[in-house]
């Protein structure tokens, strides 16, 4: 089949995965919010982050990634206190230097551009969209995105069904055989995509910490060792796809 989309997870995927303490982000929020209660407010973010993401892998992403909202919430923060806005702005700034777009996905956004292909954008997170505008915006892939998704606005997560269906509506394709998914998650992304119709790219590492993912028996449809490789595999699958072409 012809290929009309092509759609990427975000963290770890169009941007190198990370190894990090979340803790330290917390606590560049609690810093701000409540400097002599810092560490504490921290370790119950942090656990109650932690708690989020542990029920929705286990749920396999019934139970959705939620929002930040719901955790300042959770733990009792209050997000109308004139220190929230400049906290938040703290964890947000926090994370800069951990969300640079990897050096392939400009270049590799362009060319599948140039090839007449959408391009999407599925996220399992609990940040705002407003925060994504603008880190799109500085690694200049804006332009080349058509839709983004991100479960904070959803009630499910990936491997969620309904989050891949969600991406695919919002594409305006019908025929999930046509899409494509890229991620760094053989069961959250490959098997997720795949459960719908889609073809996954797995393109993996070993940067994970316990308990980060799913185990699984998932085969995917192809394996890139760096991001720049999805474009030979689309570009030989979409030969494939034309009689008298090879």
């Amino acid at each position: 089949m012809a290929i009309d989309a092509v759609i990427f997870d975000w963290g770890g995927t169009l941007t190198p995965w990370h190894v990090i303490d979340p803790l330290d982000s917390w606590l560049a929020y609690a810093e701000v919010a409540a400097p002599a209660q810092a560490r504490a407010l921290a370790s119950s973010l942090h656990e109650a982050e932690e708690f989020r993401w542990q029920q929705q892998s286990v749920s396999r992403g019934e139970i959705g990634t939620g929002r930040l909202d719901e955790l300042f919430a959770h733990v009792g923060v209050d997000t109308t206190s004139p220190l929230h806005h400049d906290a938040l702005n703290a964890y947000l700034r926090w994370w800069d230097p951990h969300t640079v777009a990897d050096s392939d996905a400009r270049p590799l956004l362009m060319a599948l551009r140039e090839r007449g292909i959408a391009i999407g954008v599925l996220s399992n997170t609990l940040w705002p969209r407003w925060h994504f505008d603008e880190v799109f915006a500085r690694d200049e892939l804006t332009e080349y995105i058509d839709v983004a998704v991100f479960t904070s606005e959803l009630e499910v997560g990936k491997p969620h069904a309904e989050a891949f269906l969600a991406v695919l509506d919002a594409l305006s394709i019908t025929d999930p055989s046509r899409a494509v998914f890229v991620g760094d998650r053989a069961f959250d992304d490959v098997h997720g995509a795949q459960s719908v119709g889609m073809r996954g790219i797995l393109f993996p590492h070993n940067n994970f910490r316990a308990g980060e993912v799913t185990e699984h028996d998932v085969t995917p449809d192809a394996v890139v060792p760096r991001l720049a490789d999805v474009l030979s595999v689309i570009d030989r699958w979409i030969s494939e796809s034309v009689p008298g072409v090879s």
